[in-house]
Parts: C-alpha cells; sequence; structure tokens
C-alpha cells in the first residue's frame, strides 16, 4: 500500500459514482442544468464536499442530467 494519495480532477457529462474507499472529494456542476448528487439536487454553480473524516467513503453517486460537473477525487 502507498503512503501516497491520488489524486483525480475530471469533468464529467454522463452519470457514475465516486470509488469505494476515496478520502476526500469535490463534485461542481459547472453546466446548466440542475444535477444530482447522492439523490439530492445540485444547483448550477453549487459545490459539495466529502472531507477526509479518517476513513474511505462508500461510492456516492452522480448524475449530471445534461449538465457538467466537475470532480476532484483523492484516493
Amino acid at each position: 500500500m502507498s503512503i501516497f494519495s491520488t489524486v483525480t480532477e475530471t469533468e464529467v457529462t454522463q452519470e457514475g459514482s465516486l470509488s469505494q474507499g476515496f478520502l476526500s472529494a469535490s463534485i461542481k456542476n459547472v453546466g446548466t442544468q440542475v444535477a444530482l448528487v447522492n439523490g439530492v439536487s445540485l444547483g448550477v454553480g453549487e459545490a459539495k464536499g466529502y472531507p477526509f473524516v479518517g476513513k474511505g467513503y462508500e461510492p456516492i453517486s452522480y448524475d449530471p442530467q445534461g449538465s457538467t460537473l466537475q470532480i476532484m477525487e483523492i484516493n
């Protein structure tokens, strides 16, 4: 097991999920439609964060619903 974390930054337009075991993440809606993150609406220009809590997270689903999401995930 590496002692270093890996940072991944992506833009997505298709539904998916953050990987199981991620340590920290943020998702920002940079598109023009309301998106869904973990079943909750994420308005245009809004962001949601999942801070480090001492252990990995379960997968978190997202659905851009015609928008674009910028995602930064730390594993």
